[in-house]
């Protein structure tokens, strides 16, 4: 259900649709035809509620122990190993054609959307225009309302049924416009990149994001590792890669075989006395364009992990 709407003061109304206007004018000049514009913009009005939760600051950030008891929970869990036995053919298709396994797509759509429940009740067009008329990320979310006018004038999409979060991420895979524009799929071959409800263009979308983000069948996206007594924590960080082989000497020991040259970082998501992780590149870095944190990549990989198993 779209949520409720705020009431906007006269002048902020006022305001709001000078800025529709503006970016209607704007969207006409760049190719987009006047009947998809009264179409996108038809009821489209300032939402309090996008602004109230853009400008909200989380209160604390989690340390890895609380985020990882947060996010990998048993019900996740249980639910991805039924939802991977439903899909495990279509996925083998997927990875056929993109080059990337499961694991990591389960991850991730776990992850963005607890596969598929939850992706957001905001009309996406009114989301991106509210921040892009409100200013604090004007540019970046002006920029973003384009992206999804085009996708509305493709056909992809009624404007009805683009919902997303409040900041515009649609679907399942929780894709901003810009990153559907570059990387969905229309893996079902219906004419339409349907990653709202349709489980091949989203496993694939999914895919794709990866695999033109650098993503290597040769590895992993990493493993757990053990790290020697006194090992120096300064050389641990996602950027500071060596060889397999070259940690080996270090006498850091990966839970699994790893080709010797294949380059690796070693991260440590609760401090220099919690648990290691190797890091494999290009994989880690290929979850991590999806979302900048080494937290999330490395719970992608652990849920993909337990879920594919």
């Amino acid at each position: 259900m779209p949520h409720a709407l705020l009431a906007a003061t006269p002048q902020e109304k006022a305001s709001f649709d000078s800025f529709v206007a503006g970016m209607k004018a704007e969207a006409a000049k760049a190719g987009i035809k006047p009947a998809t514009l009264e179409r996108a913009f038809k009821g489209v009005q300032p939402n309090q509620r996008v602004i109230e939760l853009d400008r909200k600051q989380p209160e604390f950030t989690l340390t890895w122990d609380q985020y990882r008891t947060r996010v990998i929970s048993e019900a996740r869990i249980t639910k991805g190993r039924a939802m991977f036995a439903q899909h495990r053919d279509l996925l083998a298709r997927v990875t056929a054609r993109y080059g990337v396994p499961a694991a990591p797509i389960m991850g991730i759509w776990g992850l963005e959307s607890d596969y598929g429940s939850s992706t957001g009740g905001f009309h996406v067009i009114e989301a991106l225009a509210t921040l892009a008329w409100e200013g604090r990320r004007a540019a970046f979310f002006r920029s973003e309302l384009m992206d999804a006018l085009k996708i509305i004038q493709a056909g992809d999409i009624t404007p009805d049924r683009m919902t997303g979060s409040y900041a515009g991420a649609m679907g399942q895979p929780q894709f901003m416009p810009d990153s559907y524009l570059k990387f969905a799929q229309d893996f079902s071959g219906t004419g339409k990149r349907d990653i709202w409800s349709n489980p091949g263009d989203i496993f694939a979308s999914v895919a794709n994001y990866l695999a033109k983000s650098g993503w290597s069948d040769k590895l992993p996206w990493g493993v757990a590792a053990k790290l020697p007594p006194g090992f120096d924590a300064a050389l641990a960080g996602r950027d500071n890669r060596r060889k397999i082989e070259d940690w080996a000497r270090l006498g850091v020991q990966p839970s699994r075989a790893l080709a010797p040259d294949a380059m690796a970082a070693v991260i440590l998501p609760g401090g220099p006395q919690g648990e290691a992780y190797l890091a494999c590149h290009p994989n880690f870095l290929a979850i991590r364009r999806y979302n900048p944190s080494d937290f999330y990549c490395i719970t992608v990989g652990l849920i993909g992990e337990r879920v594919t198993a």
